[in-house]
């Protein structure tokens, strides 16, 4: 008999084991499971997706099994289970069995995931579709790449970009220099990140402004730090964020390059920031990553 195929995301099926307001607008979510013990750490920006409960139903009509997602997107609406994307901040091993850290944004009752965490508590389910660390190849869902021996970087966002700055930060050589530009809802949700020290963080609480709007002008200002002024401004193609996902990773990073670049949050301001960057100020396009995690005005496609 021929051994089970090992997929590179598999479904995890945990429990809360506590929940922590880290500020107004973060609550970690800490899950546990004996799955977990297969749970790949790669670090960095790794993304997974987690898996909501319904009214009435909760988790019960989840297909299991390798072909689960398309048999989930055959459910009527009222069993099928949101799905939305989230970073890995951490994972454990844990002194009752493995952890799995989460850190989730708060916008009332403006989503399913942030309806959720609102009451979220010990030992509530949840599944988590992630990395499986008995895949023997690469799993994927990794965007922060920089060229070997890079010590140089730029790392922007807003809050939903926060955790998996928080995750990089932690992973850069203690030679790492550059700066780090977080736009927050209010100036309680600065965070105490752990970073080389030679990487400057500075946040931008927005208050009632437009997204984006204290992030752009700071990263302009970072990126006149950093960027060298002699850099030749390269044309780019235009991406319409009402009609196009912005995702912009270069698979081979170019080596000699003097930064890397890592941008993520609300896709009409990484549209932005991403032309300022290499159409105006000759970032090389190839060391640097384009994200838009979420659209103003949209919700996010659980079908992608």
């Amino acid at each position: 008999m021929s051994a089970a195929v090992v997929t590179p995301f598999r479904q995890f099926f945990v429990t809360v084991r506590r929940v922590d307001r880290i500020s107004p607008s973060f609550s970690r979510v800490t899950f546990t499971g004996d799955d977990l013990e297969f749970f790949a750490d790669n670090g960095y920006d790794q993304r997974i997706k987690l898996v909501f409960p319904v009214p009435g139903a909760g988790l019960s009509a989840l297909p299991a099994g390798p072909d689960w997602y398309a048999r989930w997107r055959e459910l009527p609406d009222h069993l099928r289970n949101p799905i939305r994307t989230y970073t890995v901040r951490a994972v454990r091993p844990g002194a009752g069995g493995p952890e799995l850290d989460v850190d989730l944004v708060r916008h009332g009752d403006a989503g399913p995931a942030s309806r959720w965490v609102s009451t979220a508590a010990p030992g509530d389910e949840l599944v988590v579709i992630g990395p499986d660390a008995r895949h023997p190849g690469p799993h994927g869902g990794v965007e922060f790449r920089p060229p070997t021996g890079m010590d140089q970087f730029l790392l922007a966002g807003d809050e939903t970009a926060v955790p998996a700055v928080g995750a990089i930060l932690e992973r850069l050589p203690g030679t790492a220099s550059g700066e780090v530009v977080l736009e927050v809802p209010t100036d309680a949700d600065a965070l105490d990140l752990v970073a080389p020290a030679g990487m400057r963080i500075t946040w931008w609480p927005r208050g009632s402004a437009a997204p984006g709007s204290r992030l752009v002008p700071a990263v302009r200002a970072a990126a006149a730090r950093l960027v060298d002024p002699a850099a030749s401004p390269a044309t780019i193609e235009e991406i319409d964020v009402d009609q196009q996902i912005l995702w912009e990773v270069p698979a081979e990073p170019v080596a000699g390059a003097a930064l890397y670049a890592w941008v993520a949050g609300e896709a009409g301001a990484v549209r932005a920031l991403r032309r300022h960057l290499v159409a105006e100020r000759g970032l090389e396009r190839r060391s640097a990553a384009f994200m838009g995690y979420w659209r103003l005005g949209r919700c996010e496609d659980a079908a992608t």
